[in-house]
């Protein structure tokens, strides 16, 4: 396997570790800063919209600077920005410190992608980035576990939970850095965002990257504290993100079989997040809750490395600017879901937007059927 390629997974495991650790816990630390349903939207949409236009930017950076070093940069601010938040005592700071976190993120993601796509075939694309998603998310599900079980037998607070995952981060620095070292920088490539303007050409892809990460967007912001809202304790969440865990990273796995039924694989994928958040309105106990993560689980994981495939495999020159553009639609969804859900969850009771993203999602599902010539590889 490519040297440059194992660097990625492990800081991909690393960093999942870190946010699976924290992510759960701050819809409830800024619940007891005295935040309501819709500042946890305010929170989810700061954190977020970053991701709405510095992939762009960063995006047409892929193409001209050294990957490894744009990385190691995400990692630095990611670091700060975790450990500040342990600092902060009003929700105006979370809000702040999730934007940074957001910022950082925008430098880590988009890099990563890059590297595998330029170090793997585009017959083994999708494996690799399937690969790199599972590693992400075997942290993902490995960080609740161990933020449940301090917070459950040695009582650590929350602020501390911040600052482990802060430090776990910083460890990820030294992958990066000797990763910038593993490859030559680019020299090539221009800086022209002629190639994002390219993802305007798949409607159905954007569709379904905005309805998928809108409700990813809510699932991390807000429903940990819909979760609690429901009787449901603390170690309980962080259990039932290692359950969805269990569930995305056992998704990725046979995400190089879905490739086979390209299209029917897409449309369970929006089928299984309508079904979930269908579940989610109806949720009251840790087994109902359990059935909604595993749906959720399978669709949030398996639509990246298909949505994604659609698009290089169009990419014909400049492929970072493109990834930037398919980034940053990310973006909108999880800078605006959680803000609009937050209002709507604020004034017609928390359980409603699941329903409304169950049949939205309905609707997403009969467009993209509609449109399937597009989503069809070539």
């Amino acid at each position: 396997m490519n040297r440059k390629v194992i660097l990625v997974y492990i800081i991909a495991l690393i960093v999942g570790f870190s946010y699976g650790m924290h992510n759960p816990v701050v819809p409830l630390f800024s619940k007891d800063l005295g935040a309501s349903y819709f500042d946890l939207g305010v929170i989810g949409f700061s954190n977020f919209i970053p991701y709405m236009f510095i992939p762009l930017f960063v995006g047409l950076l892929l193409d001209r600077f050294n990957k490894g070093l744009l990385l190691s940069l995400g990692l630095v601010i990611d670091t700060i920005s975790i450990y500040l938040l342990s600092a902060a005592d009003s929700v105006p700071q979370v809000i702040i410190f999730r934007t940074l976190v957001g910022v950082a993120h925008s430098f880590f993601w988009p890099p990563c992608e890059s590297i595998i796509s330029q170090s793997t075939t585009p017959q083994n694309r999708v494996k690799a980035i399937s690969q790199f998603m599972a590693f992400f998310v075997a942290g993902l599900m490995i960080g609740p576990l161990v933020g449940s079980f301090l917070i459950e037998h040695f009582d650590v607070s929350y602020r501390i939970i911040f600052q482990i995952a802060a430090f776990s981060i910083a460890t990820s620095l030294v992958f990066s850095l000797v990763l910038s070292q593993s490859g030559k920088t680019p020299r090539t490539g221009i800086i022209s965002i002629a190639s994002a303007k390219h993802l305007i050409k798949f409607p159905a892809v954007i569709a379904i990257l905005l309805f998928c990460s809108v409700s990813f967007g809510v699932f991390l912001a807000i429903i940990p504290a819909y979760m609690s809202e429901r009787k449901i304790s603390e170690s309980n969440i962080e259990l039932l993100f290692f359950v969805f865990g269990i569930s995305r990273l056992v998704s990725l796995f046979v995400s190089n079989f879905l490739m086979k039924k390209f299209l029917a694989s897409l449309l369970l994928v929006i089928l299984s997040i309508s079904g979930g958040m269908l579940m989610l309105f109806y949720s009251h106990s840790m087994v109902e809750f359990s059935i909604a993560v595993l749906l959720l689980g399978f669709g949030f994981s398996v639509y990246f490395p298909l949505t994604f495939e659609i698009i290089m495999r169009r990419a014909k020159e400049n492929a970072g600017a493109l990834i930037g553009a398919y980034e940053a639609t990310f973006g909108i969804g999880w800078a605006f879901g959680p803000l609009i859900i937050g209002i709507i969850a604020n004034s017609f009771g928390s359980s409603l937007p699941y329903l409304i993203l169950s049949i939205s999602g309905l609707f997403v599902l009969g467009f993209v059927f509609f449109k399937k010539k597009e989503v069809v590889l070539v």
